[in-house]
C-alpha cells in the first residue's frame, strides 16, 4: 500500500499549461503502472494517461498530443503535464497506483478548473 499525494491543480484560462505532480509514499520502482485519472462534475471517472514500470505510456483520445505522463523513481513522482488546456479538461484528477498483485491505490485528487 502506498499513499499518494497529489498538487499543482489550480484555476487556469483555456491554452494554459498546469503539471501536476503525485508524490508516494514509498519508493514507485515496484509500482506495476501509475496513472491519472479525472473525474467532471456529473460524469465517471476516466483515465487520462498511464505509464508503466517499464516506461510504456497510453493516453486518452481526447488528451493526445497536449499531456504528457512521466515518473521519476528517483524522486518517488509523478507528473502529469498538461498543455493547451480546455475547459472540457476541467475535473478532479486523481493519482493511483497499480501493484502487480492487482490492488490500486489512489491519491485524495487535485482540481483543476479551466475557464473558457
Amino acid at each position: 500500500q502506498v499513499q499518494l499525494v497529489e498538487s499543482g491543480g489550480g484555476l487556469v484560462q483555456a491554452g494554459g499549461s498546469l503539471r501536476l505532480s503525485c508524490a508516494a509514499s514509498v519508493s514507485i520502482f515496484s509500482i506495476n503502472r501509475m496513472g491519472w485519472y479525472r473525474q467532471a462534475p456529473g460524469k465517471q471517472r476516466e483515465l487520462v494517461a498511464a505509464i508503466t514500470s517499464g516506461g510504456s505510456t497510453n493516453y486518452a483520445d481526447s488528451v493526445k498530443g497536449r499531456f504528457t505522463i512521466s515518473r521519476d523513481n528517483a524522486k518517488n513522482t509523478l507528473y502529469l503535464q498538461m498543455n493547451s488546456l480546455k475547459p472540457e479538461d476541467t475535473g478532479v484528477y486523481y493519482c493511483a497506483a497499480d501493484w502487480a498483485y492487482g490492488s490500486r491505490d489512489w491519491g485524495q485528487g487535485t482540481q483543476v478548473t479551466v475557464s473558457s
